[in-house]
């Protein structure tokens, strides 16, 4: 189980990007109208994320602060 502080649901700012970090160090991504358009595991180091899609795919990212996710050239906030 994770025991980082980003667990949770981290938004685009139009809501589109919907990234849920679940705290068994699993993602799952909704992309529009479209639930669940990629999943996989999750890393987290300090302040960096490491994610590898169950396609195979492998992206990273870093957390600006508490509430703001820089991934993929995207800046994602927490959800509340």
């Amino acid at each position: 189980m994770s025991d980082h502080p980003y667990v949770g649901m981290w938004v685009t700012a139009d809501g589109i990007i919907r990234h849920e970090l679940l705290p068994d160090n699993r993602y799952d991504e909704a992309r529009g109208p479209r639930e669940s358009a990629y999943q996989g595991r999750y890393a987290v180091h300090g302040t960096h994320i490491d994610y590898w899609d169950d396609t195979g795919f492998t992206a990273d990212g870093d957390f600006v602060d508490m509430n703001t996710l820089h991934h993929a050239g995207m800046v994602l906030h927490r959800q509340r």
